[in-house]
């Protein structure tokens, strides 16, 4: 089978297409051949092992998973004896964090891990570039204790879990305030927020509304500098570590504090429950990925390359199979550079 490899750690060029034996499915897995997967920030982590303390997690040398790609969309084409839950040809979708293996045109998933059936009248592109954002940010919502009412700010809501964020957030009832660049204010007004913000034209940190919650989707601001707009007992969370790590030990001291001001740090939900609610909210309609782009998986160097300019809206889809893929006219595939 044809597959993305890296054997060592660094920018976009360690990735190589190569043909590599095809995985063999376990008494409890399914094998998956894949229509898409997507390149996302947690891949490029991964792959340049950045921050350095990933290297703890998939090898201090080298990679010990070659094949990296965490989402997925596909066809069930072989299962174990004991799987019991899907059959051959069910599509399903997923998240395989930590195995990895997405990157490729076969790939190996147990039964009980983040994997579902995508929901009738769910494209495979957009049930590909479900997961990785949405799990994110739904950890995030629920552990910033964010209720209905709830004056919310998602700064960064044109990516992966922004904007996953900002459409979670308004169908549990939020009252959600985003802020991305000014020519994308009307694709995240679609998602449901209240407000938006246009960076160009406010800085939020300077006005007069307070939050519950602020949600830093990027990791561009910090604490400190939200301070001043959340609420006397109002949480700031992160989906990065912050300047210096700073969001770790402010993170433990607000555990130690019944009150105040304070930050929460989310490690992300990951199993079946969080992957069969992903696929209700798919089914619903509550959750509609946002697709940037499309490469082949020929080309999935300049994916990493784009993904790294930090500009992509939503997802960036890896079409493996580009014939089993709907795409709009503006997800098509993509040029050389990029569109925002």
């Amino acid at each position: 089978m044809r597959a993305a490899v890296s054997t060592r750690y660094g920018a976009p060029e360690v990735v190589a297409v190569r043909d590599v034996a095809a995985p063999e499915p376990g008494e409890d897995e399914l094998l998956i051949r894949v229509d898409a997967t997507t390149v996302n920030r947690t891949d490029c982590a991964y792959r340049a092992a950045h921050p350095f303390f990933v290297r703890s997690f998939t090898g201090l040398r080298r990679p010990r998973r070659t094949v990296l790609g965490t989402e997925f969309a596909g066809e069930v084409v072989g299962a174990g004896g004991a799987v019991d839950r899907f059959a051959v040809g069910d599509r399903v979708f997923g998240y395989c964090e930590g195995r990895f293996g997405a990157h490729a045109e076969l790939l190996v998933v147990q039964q009980d891990s983040m994997v579902a059936t995508v929901p009738e009248g769910i494209d495979q592109a957009s049930a590909a570039a479900a997961s990785e954002g949405s799990h994110y940010a739904a950890s995030t919502i629920r552990r910033a204790g964010v209720r209905p009412g709830d004056r919310v700010l998602v700064n960064g809501a044109t990516g992966a879990i922004g904007s996953a964020a900002v459409q979670l957030l308004a169908a549990m009832g939020a009252d959600v305030t985003a802020v991305c660049h000014r020519e994308h204010v009307e694709l995240v007004r679609g998602l449901g927020a209240s407000r938006v913000i246009a960076l160009e034209d406010e800085e939020v940190t300077r006005g007069s509304q307070r939050f519950e919650v602020v949600i830093d989707a990027v990791g561009k601001s910090t604490f400190w500098r939200c301070r001043r707009i959340l609420a006397p007992n109002g949480v700031y969370t992160s989906t990065e570590l912050g300047p210096g790590w700073q969001n770790l030990p402010l993170a433990l001291l607000g555990l130690a504090r019944r009150s105040g001001r304070r930050v929460v740090f989310a490690p992300p939900d990951e199993g079946r429950p969080m992957i069969e609610r992903i696929r209700e909210q798919l089914a619903t309609g509550e959750l509609r990925p946002v697709i940037d782009r499309s490469y082949p998986l020929e080309r999935i160097v300049d994916a990493y390359r784009y993904v790294e300019r930090g500009q992509k809206l939503g997802s960036v889809i890896i079409a493996v199979r580009p014939d089993a893929l709907r795409l709009d006219a503006g997800q098509a595939e993509a040029g050389d550079e990029p569109r925002a």
